[in-house]
């Protein structure tokens, strides 16, 4: 979403928090150059699906800085250690600013994960967005302030990403290790520890802490799911992803 021109003004960076791969960044040092700042979290499904647009446009455009601001939304990720590790397991190598106290949540008054902004070279808002998508619109408002040319912006990297498609929503995530029918796209989960868990039979070994994709359809897709979780593995949370809806094929 496109805010006001010069209507909101960049909070400043919390003093003494943790950062990841540059020693420390103030905002008002960032002035003569557009800043995208996206409050992530390393095992929040929506915030992994946006990261791969987040990660191209860091390496696109040399004259935007990005900054990935890890605020927690679960237990597990509240884990200093975890979200360092994660990040290096991710391939981040933009800035990632640990706000685990909220402080810049606060400021900003974001809705959820993830959250994205994007500054103008004067640190004003430009552009907005909650949630997944709109990642041609966010493209867009880059390249205009940094005076490229308009349409040359990143295919969609999912069918469900392509702002054309029939999108239904899943089922909402449930807590642990769900069993039941849901409709969805693909099926994660957030999980810790080392081991086996068993999904609708087969196994599936669990070799970090955070989120895994265990399930894909391609589309939207009615289906049923069993979760056995084994010895020495925790599912915190399962999570269900949209899908494209398919148009039935006419009969001849």
């Amino acid at each position: 979403m496109r805010a006001a021109p010069g209507r909101i003004f960049a909070p400043p960076f919390p003093d003494g928090a943790r950062w990841l791969n540059v020693a420390m960044l103030r905002m008002d040092q960032q002035l003569g150059r557009p800043v995208l700042v996206e409050f992530f979290d390393v095992c929040r499904v929506p915030s992994l699906r946006t990261l791969p647009y987040v990660q191209a446009w860091d390496r696109r455009y040399p004259e935007l800085r990005v900054v990935s601001v890890h605020t927690p939304g679960y237990e597990l990720s509240a884990d200093e250690e975890l979200v360092a590790s994660s990040v290096q397991r991710l391939g981040i190598s933009h800035a990632v600013l640990l706000d685990h106290r909220g402080e810049l949540w606060q400021r900003y008054g974001n809705r959820g994960w993830p959250g994205r902004y994007l500054w103008d070279q004067r640190g004003t808002l430009v552009d907005l967005h909650y949630g997944e998508g709109a990642y041609a619109d966010t493209e867009e408002a880059i390249r205009e302030l940094l005076e490229l040319p308009g349409g040359d912006v990143i295919a969609p990297l999912r069918p469900e990403d392509d702002p054309q498609a029939t999108i239904a929503a899943p089922i909402p995530e449930q807590e642990g290790a769900f069993c039941g029918d849901y409709v969805g796209g693909g099926v994660w989960v957030v999980a810790s520890g080392r081991g086996t868990l068993a999904v609708n039979g087969s196994a599936y070994e669990v070799t970090y802490d955070g989120a895994h994709q265990l399930i894909d359809h391609g589309e939207h897709t009615e289906a049923a799911l069993v979760l056995e979780p084994g010895d020495g593995v925790t599912v915190h949370a399962t999570v269900f992803t949209p899908g494209v809806v398919r148009s039935p094929v006419p009969e001849p």
